[in-house]
């Protein structure tokens, strides 16, 4: 089963566990997609959005028609979300032009502390 962490993490704390891995030779067991902010998250991540990934969690490349069709939306409307997805590197674009979320699972990990 392929996962993927979708986490709030500034930039210095990605490069610092990047370098920790390099250093070690030791790959990440998941694949990790993350956002600067809380809020960053939620404005790409809306609940239309979440629709469109859960359609897509394992399904394999699909069409933006298809990913239309298995989230009861219009195809327009589906094509605005999935390209704000792309741009923020959630899904990816196969090489014959479908759309992808290539895992199977997907966690979310944030943390909140009082200011």
């Amino acid at each position: 089963m392929k996962t993927v962490i979708l986490e709030v993490r500034t930039l210095d704390d990605g490069a610092a566990d990047l370098a920790r891995a390099w250093k070690s030779g030791k790959a990440q067991r998941d694949a990790r997609i993350s956002f600067a902010t809380p809020e960053l998250l939620w404005k790409v991540l809306t609940a239309k959005r979440w629709d469109i990934l859960k359609a897509l969690c394992g399904a394999g490349p699909v069409s933006i028609r298809e990913a239309s069709r298995r989230v009861g939306r219009d195809v327009k409307a589906v094509h605005a979300d999935v390209m704000a997805l792309l741009a923020a590197g959630v899904i990816d674009r196969t090489e014959d032009g479908q759309i992808e979320f290539p895992y199977d699972t997907v966690k979310v990990a944030f943390t909140l502390k009082a200011a």
